[in-house]
């Protein structure tokens, strides 16, 4: 008798496990993500980033998947999205504390970063540069190993924080001061 009961158990398990899985077959393949610059961990943030994880996957990427010179929605999916708690220096410009989108055009050397006013736009095939807030420039260098899935990161900086972007072996640092 137990050995027909952990049988039918067994069986009720083959039979559950599909339909289970089924329920997440549309879940994103880039995992949603949140960055956050603070001074501490309980503090609260001045600065958030709401993103999507593109992985690597053996693929090559800047220059090839992400080409060089095209405005990208910096991850995938939606179009990353940024809130300033306060006001900021970036670059030569002030950007009023607000949400925003964050863009960049991926360089072999440098990258443009752009925040556009823009909301919820899907990647960046609507990116429209007459609603771009700001726009800098960065250098790129290169990462000590790779990086498997786009990253985004903050650092304290004197008088600010650096958001860091990081995948494959590329790094961009984002200078916000304030």
């Amino acid at each position: 008798m137990k050995k027909l009961f952990t049988l039918a158990l067994i069986a009720m398990a083959f039979m559950v496990a599909p339909s289970v899985n089924a329920q997440f077959a549309g879940l994103q393949k880039s995992p949603t993500d949140i960055a956050y610059a603070k001074a501490d961990r309980r503090a609260k943030p001045t600065i958030k980033v709401i993103y999507s994880r593109p992985q690597k996957k053996g693929r090559e990427i800047f220059g090839k998947l992400e080409p060089y010179g095209k405005v990208w929605r910096t991850g995938a999916d939606e179009a990353t999205e940024i809130k300033l708690m306060k006001d900021y220096k970036f670059g030569d410009k002030t950007v009023k504390a607000g949400t925003y989108s964050l863009f960049t055009i991926p360089g072999e050397k440098e990258w443009t970063i752009i925040i556009n006013s823009d909301l919820d736009s899907w990647g960046a095939y609507s990116y429209d540069e007459g609603k771009d807030v700001a726009r800098i420039t960065v250098p790129v260098s290169q990462a000590k190993e790779t990086i498997e899935a786009f990253s985004i990161g903050f650092k304290p900086v004197d008088k600010g924080y650096h958001m860091v972007l990081g995948w494959d072996m590329t790094l961009v640092e984002v200078p916000f001061y304030n």
